[in-house]
C-alpha cells in the first residue's frame, strides 16, 4: 500500500485553495475602459492622467517624494543606473542569486557586474561579502530585497556611506515592504519596482523608480522620456531612450494598487501561520525572523530543505513529491548568475570598453549562493493568499512526505 501521492496515494494538500493570478477585478475593468475610451493612450498626450495618478499614488504608498513609471522592471534599473551616473567600465556590486535583470541592466550600461554572496538565511546580500568585494573601481551597489524580505539596511548603509557608493534598491519583489517603519526603495538613491504579471502588483509588464532626491528625479524623468521633459515638445536635452509606461497600464495599476494593502495583510497573516508550523518540522529552515522588518511585500516565499532530515532524499525528488501532494513548489532560479553564459568574458567584453578588467565568472564559487542552490524550496506569493487556513495543507504535505520517505528511498 502506498501513502504518497507521487505513488498513487491521496493528495495531502487537496484542500489548498490558491486564488487565480493575476485578478481582473471590476475596478480594473472600469479604469482600463475609461482609459481606452478616452483615446489618450500615451502619457504625453494632453489630458492623459492615469500614469500621473499612479505615480502619485505609488509615491504616497511607498513614502517617496518622486516616482517615475516605466515600461518594465528591467529598464527601471537601467534608468536608475544612468541617473546615478554609471559610466562604461565602472564596477557595480550585485547579488549572485537574483533574477538576471538586476545584473544584466549593469552590463547593458557598459559597466561590469561584480557578483556578491548572499546570506542563505535571508537570501539577501551578505554585508561581509560586500565589504570584501569592494575595489577602487566600485561605484555602487544594486541590492535586492529578495522575495520582499528587506535587506539589512543597518549593515548596508554604513558601507555605502563609508565608500561613497550609490545604492539602488531592486525592490521588484517588495511592494509594501518596510524596514524600521520606512518603506523600502527610499533608503538608497533609487528604488526600482516591477509590475510583471507574476508580481504582487501586476500589470502584465511595467515598472517604476522612486527617489527622495529632487535632482536625481529630474534626471530620471529626462532619461525616461527620450531626453526631454514631459511637455517640452521636441526639445531634447540629452540622448536617451523611451521608457514610458502606457496609459492603459497606468489605469490597470491604479486598480491593482487599491487592493494591494489588504492582500499583503492576508499574505503576512498566512506567512505567520505557515512559518509557525514549518518551524516544527525537522529539516525545514525558514527565513530568519527580524523585528526590524515592520511590513512585508511579497513575490515568492522561500525556505530551505535539509535532505539529511528526510533520509537523504534529494531536494529535487522532494519537490516532485511535494508537487504531487498538491503544493505548487519549485527550486527557484536554476543557476547562480556567475554561471550564466550571458556573463561570460566574451559576452561582457562586447559591452565594456577595451582594456576593462572582466572577472572570470565561471570560476566563482560563493558558498551562500551554492547552499541555496542545493536546498531552496520556493512558493509563489499566491500560496500566501490561500483561503482561510488551507495554507496549513503545505506543512501537512511536508510531514506526510517525511513520515513516508521510505517509499521514495526504496525506489
Amino acid at each position: 500500500m502506498t501513502d504518497l501521492a507521487i505513488n498513487g496515494g491521496p493528495e495531502a494538500a487537496a484542500d489548498l485553495e490558491i486564488p487565480r493570478w493575476p485578478q481582473c477585478t471590476e475596478t480594473s475593468k472600469e479604469y482600463v475602459l475609461d482609459s481606452l475610451e478616452s483615446e489618450k493612450w500615451c502619457r504625453i498626450i494632453d489630458g492623459a492622467d492615469w500614469v500621473d495618478r499612479f505615480e502619485e499614488e505609488f509615491a504616497e504608498f511607498h513614502d517617496a517624494e518622486h516616482a517615475i513609471a516605466v515600461s518594465n522592471g528591467t529598464v527601471a534599473i537601467e534608468l536608475a543606473l544612468r541617473a546615478c551616473g554609471v559610466k562604461p567600465g565602472d564596477e557595480v556590486l550585485v547579488p549572485a542569486y537574483t533574477f538576471i535583470a538586476s545584473a544584466s541592466a549593469i552590463a547593458c550600461m557598459g559597466a561590469v557586474p561584480k557578483f556578491v554572496d548572499v546570506d542563505p538565511d535571508t537570501f539577501n546580500l551578505d554585508p561581509e561579502s560586500v565589504r570584501e568585494e569592494i575595489t577602487a573601481d566600485t561605484v555602487g551597489i544594486v541590492g535586492v530585497h529578495f522575495g520582499g524580505y528587506p535587506m539589512d539596511m543597518d549593515e548596508l548603509l554604513p558601507i555605502v556611506e563609508e565608500h561613497e557608493l550609490f545604492l539602488i534598491e531592486d525592490a521588484a519583489h517588495a511592494q509594501g515592504s518596510a524596514w524600521r517603519g520606512e518603506r523600502v526603495g527610499t533608503f538608497g538613491d533609487f528604488g526600482t519596482f516591477s509590475f510583471q504579471q507574476s508580481k504582487a502588483l501586476p500589470a502584465g509588464e511595467g515598472g517604476i523608480v522612486v527617489t527622495d532626491d529632487d535632482v536625481l528625479a529630474e534626471e530620471a524623468r529626462l532619461v525616461h522620456n527620450i531626453g526631454r521633459a514631459v511637455g517640452a515638445g521636441y526639445k531634447h536635452t540629452m540622448l536617451a531612450s523611451n521608457y514610458r509606461l502606457p496609459e492603459l497600464q497606468g489605469a490597470l495599476l491604479c486598480a491593482q494598487l487599491e487592493k494591494l494593502p489588504e492582500e499583503n495583510e492576508r499574505r503576512q497573516r498566512n506567512e505567520e501561520l505557515l512559518v509557525s508550523e514549518l518551524e516544527t518540522i525537522d529539516g525545514i529552515h525558514t527565513l530568519r525572523a527580524d523585528d526590524r522588518i515592520t511590513d512585508r511585500g511579497y513575490c515568492v516565499y522561500n525556505f530551505r530543505y535539509d535532505a539529511e532530515a528526510f533520509g537523504g532524499l534529494s531536494r529535487d525528488r522532494f519537490l516532485e513529491a511535494l508537487t504531487a501532494e498538491g503544493v505548487p513548489a519549485s527550486s527557484g532560479y536554476g543557476l547562480p548568475l556567475y554561471k550564466q553564459p550571458a556573463f561570460s568574458r566574451e559576452q561582457l567584453g562586447a559591452l565594456v570598453p577595451p582594456g576593462t578588467d572582466i572577472p572570470v565568472n565561471r570560476h566563482r564559487h560563493l558558498p551562500g549562493v551554492e547552499k541555496i542552490m542545493r536546498t531552496n524550496v520556493r512558493l509563489s506569493h499566491t500560496a500566501l493568499l490561500a483561503e482561510d487556513d488551507t495554507v496549513l495543507a503545505i506543512p501537512r504535505a511536508i510531514r506526510k512526505i517525511q513520515e513516508n520517505v521510505d517509499e521514495l528511498l526504496l525506489e
